[in-house]
């Protein structure tokens, strides 16, 4: 087992260091522990370079949301901010994640607040967590504030999570179709289509249009892969173009069935996203302008930042975000009731509460409807094949009976 040299304080505020032989980090932290020793820096023996480069691994969002949770809990514990960013990255295993707390940690000790180190890595901490984090340290509550940023980031995290759920049965149905289709045309059919050549029988129009389809697929199928390729890489490439972006966002919401739910998901994240920026006390203009960065969707984001326009301008919220017709009656008759009663975080965190719900009540209800749909796609697809396939058996069985 590897050596890590550790150094930490005890509670009495005395330095302390020495060597751990142990199976990982996590095991040392917790020995440590044990022993009531804050610690500070575990470093394994023949690796103790900091990491000064990021790699290229990519940081999940669950892994965000429990640095934030731990992250709460230290700070209300009464530690300083660079030894609990030192202790959690110690702990990270993904070293992309690591290295950006090394370098947070830094900034911090080299005389930056919290918020302006995290800006630095847009790429983990969005300017949702960085502005909530500024709030945090302008009103003493950084705590308070991680641990609402942790309980945000989760739920979002288990609103993605519920609709690729309930997306991978499906798709996994579509896939292995396609595939099972693609075999017997490109191995299967040919056979039969000998066998009928061979016999001189006349072919259906059903039988034709199948053995079509596996020649051109046997003569072809290089370039139908590359085709497809292209195909992706051109949506992506139109997508990423600011007419592309508006007109395929926009299709998203109008889409029969999945437009609703899109719709709902987009609702709920704008309402969870703006009642946690408001009750960390991020200005309301502050939080129009993250919510529609974080939107995910760029017909809604335009429509917040035409909304936040007007309010700068003296407007209430809820009046333009009536005008985009984008909003349901709902949110915005309680974002005027929240500007009434100045309880507007309240009221849209309730909001976003029943627009999560919603979505759970909407994924259940899309399951329900593509069952029967795969059915049937199964049935017209495969059987379809199946079926074009023997209808020249009946008519040579039939021609067979006749000479008979």
């Amino acid at each position: 087992m590897p050596s890590y040299q550790w150094k930490g304080k005890t509670k009495g505020g005395k330095v302390k260091e020495g060597m751990m032989v142990a199976a990982s980090k996590n095991e040392v932290i917790s020995a440590l522990r044990k022993q009531a020793i804050i610690v500070s820096s575990v470093k394994e023996k023949g690796k103790e370079i900091s990491l000064p480069k990021f790699g290229k691994g990519k940081v999940e969002q669950k892994d965000i949301s429990v640095f934030t949770r731990q992250f709460s809990f230290m700070i209300d514990a009464g530690m300083p901010i660079n030894q609990c960013l030192e202790i959690l990255g110690v702990m990270q295993e993904n070293q992309t994640f690591q290295a950006c707390l090394y370098h947070v940690r830094e900034d911090v000790e080299g005389g930056s607040n919290l918020a302006d180190a995290l800006a630095k890595h847009p790429k983990i901490f969005n300017d949702l967590f960085v502005n909530m984090v500024a709030a945090g340290e302008a009103g003493g509550i950084l705590d308070i504030i991680l641990k609402r940023l942790s309980e945000y980031i989760e739920k979002n995290v288990a609103l993605k999570r519920a609709v690729k759920s309930a997306l991978v049965y499906p798709t996994a149905v579509v896939c292995v179709a396609v595939l099972v289709v693609i075999v017997i045309l490109w191995k299967v059919i040919p056979v039969f289509a000998g066998l009928f050549a061979g016999m001189n029988a006349e072919l259906p129009l059903p039988t034709k249009i199948v053995v079509g389809m596996s020649n051109a697929l046997g003569h072809y199928f290089p370039f139908v892969i590359i085709g497809i390729v292209l195909i992706a890489i051109g949506f992506r490439a139109y997508y990423k173009t600011p007419g592309g972006h508006h007109i395929i966002d926009n299709l998203k919401l109008k889409l029969p069935v999945f437009g609703v739910l899109i719709q709902k998901i987009v609702i709920a994240r704008f309402c969870r996203t703006m009642a946690t920026l408001i009750s960390s006390g991020v200005p309301l203009l502050d939080s129009l302008e993250i919510t529609a960065k974080t939107s995910g969707n760029i017909i809604i984001q335009d429509a917040l930042m035409i909304a936040r326009k007007q309010v700068e301008e003296g407007k209430n919220l809820s009046e333009p975000l009536r005008d985009t017709e984008l909003f349901p009656a709902l949110v915005t008759q309680m974002i005027q009731v929240g500007e009434q009663t100045g309880e507007m975080d309240a009221m849209i965190s309730k909001v976003a509460d029943f627009y999560e719900a919603e979505v759970d009540i909407a994924v259940e209800n899309l399951l329900a409807l593509i069952e029967p749909l795969l059915i049937l796609f199964l049935g017209v697809s495969v059987g379809g094949i199946v079926i074009a396939m023997y209808l020249p058996m009946f008519s040579i069985m039939k021609a067979m009976s006749d000479q008979g």
